[in-house]
């Protein structure tokens, strides 16, 4: 039994996701879900939001150990094995291993590992490298149990994005209210199915080999990257932006995400399927400073922390926000019949 793997994709930066993935780990702790959450971006922004710059060079200088994420998998360039990962407790029910902007040297080790991977024979080294990310998570989830994992991505489609969505079971997009944004899932989806199909018929091939039969203690990632849904970030008004324009993008965006996301026509009046966007995220400018001076979500400050009045107020909003899209999210992944219609994807 594998632990299911939500992970947080666009192509476009500037979205927020780092932010949405770590206060959303956060509430999921606070709902009792023992989570696990994976920085793989080599950007490591969401490293910088957990840990401080001593536990960060720690982690990183380690000589022994899976300590951060590349430390896991460095090793199979020399056709070594993964190092078991040694996890970070944040807090009751969450656990995080720690990103590494190191991890960008494995982006032309996936790559040909891709290839190599439609050769006839000795494919196993190249499925091991292409499923590590995977092979990682499931050895995290194992050491505690975890209810759910989640990923944090950089903004592009390259290998190590596309083995992260390799080893992903749901997807979650946050969205922009701009043409950028919208222009980029026009691409995304796509892409989505290309990296799907395209690994099916390496897990066929995998299956018809000899290597397969005679290890077969031996797990590969399905790459379901099923779309949960889309996040919508609340805009930023700007005088140069009318509120008019920022209403255009952002009533476009349920009709682009069904066609290019979804891949699933209108119905026949031309009304859409379903409302797949999970939640609006709002902007908390005067919060997030203070939140990250005491290395806490949004929700969790106090009055010892400066949120007093108004403050206070917006505290009280973002623990409703993150209740209410943590809640959403765990309803649909534990209902089977939400899916019944995306079986094509």
């Amino acid at each position: 039994m594998t632990t299911p793997v939500l992970t947080f994709f666009n192509n476009k930066g500037g979205l927020g996701k780092t932010t949405i993935v770590y206060h959303l780990a956060w509430m999921f702790a606070r709902l009792e879900k023992r989570a696990v959450i994976f920085d793989l971006d080599p950007q490591s922004n969401l490293t910088a939001a957990f840990l401080d710059e001593d536990e960060i060079e720690t982690a990183w200088n380690e000589q022994h150990g899976g300590s951060s994420v590349y430390k896991c998998v460095s090793s199979l360039a020399d056709a070594g094995d993964i190092a078991e990962p040694v996890l970070k407790n944040i807090t009751a029910n969450l656990y995080f291993l720690p990103g590494d902007i190191r991890l960008s040297s494995y982006e032309s080790i996936l790559s040909g590992a891709w290839s190599n991977s439609m050769l006839d024979n000795n494919l196993c080294p190249y499925m091991r490298i292409l499923s590590s990310f995977w092979q990682i998570m499931q050895m995290a989830s194992d050491q505690i149990q975890a209810d759910i994992i989640l990923v944090d991505t950089g903004p592009n489609l390259g290998a190590i994005n596309r083995s992260v969505l390799l080893s992903t079971d749901y997807v979650v997009i946050p969205m922009g209210t701009d043409l950028i944004s919208l222009q980029g899932i026009t691409s995304l989806g796509p892409t989505l199915r290309k990296w799907k199909y395209l690994w099916q018929i390496r897990l066929d091939k995998w299956a018809e080999s000899g290597e397969a039969s005679s290890d077969k203690d031996f797990l590969l990632p399905k790459g379901k990257m099923q779309p949960i849904g889309y996040l919508c970030r609340q805009p930023s008004l700007r005088l140069e932006r009318p509120i008019k324009i920022l209403d255009k993008w952002t009533k476009r965006i349920p009709e682009i995400y069904h066609e290019f996301v979804l891949h699933e026509n209108l119905s026949n009046n031309g009304q859409l399927h379903k409302n797949h966007c999970l939640a609006t995220i709002k902007y908390y400018p005067s919060l997030l400073p203070m939140a990250q001076e005491h290395r806490k979500p949004i929700f969790n400050l106090t009055s010892a922390d400066g949120a007093i009045g108004a403050h206070a107020e917006a505290v009280q909003d973002a623990k409703k926000d993150f209740l209410q899209l943590a809640t959403k999210i765990t309803s649909q992944l534990a209902d089977p019949a939400y899916w019944e219609n995306f079986a094509d994807f």
